[in-house]
């Protein structure tokens, strides 16, 4: 359990020292690590656009219930939170295997992610047709 917690927050650390995931390994071509940056820029993007849609529900959906208002700003601002952390962490380990020469991570995190916002459009527009205002 110790070591598992000493490597994530090493994994951690790493996204706040670029020179040290530059140290590793050999220089790739410029244009996949400034591919892996607009990766994560749009990841970001995505990050931000789903806080802002929690902060949308929450203050211009009044009609809703408050219950459900609520828990679909949460879901939306919790994802966005999560797109981040996943945007950055991301972008470590695919530079650091470019470095290393290794194949890119993969993830499940895009489908999960697909998921989410795809159960919050069908809880929205449940409410919408079904009327469950408050």
């Amino acid at each position: 359990m110790i070591k598992h917690a000493r490597a994530a927050a090493g994994a951690v650390a790493l996204w706040f020292a670029p020179a040290r995931v530059r140290a590793e390994g050999t220089t790739p071509d410029y244009r996949f690590s400034l591919a892996n940056e607009r990766t994560f820029l749009a990841w970001l993007r995505t990050a931000l656009a789903l806080v802002g849609g929690g902060f949308a529900v929450d203050q211009f959906l009044r009609d809703l219930r408050r219950p459900v208002r609520v828990t679909l700003a949460v879901v939306l601002v919790v994802g966005g939170a999560m797109c981040a952390v996943r945007a950055v962490n991301h972008w470590v380990r695919c530079e650091q295997a470019m470095r290393r020469g290794d194949d890119l991570p993969v993830s499940r995190f895009p489908a999960a992610l697909a998921v989410l916002v795809a159960l919050v459009a069908v809880a929205l527009l449940l409410t919408v047709t079904l009327g469950w205002a408050g």
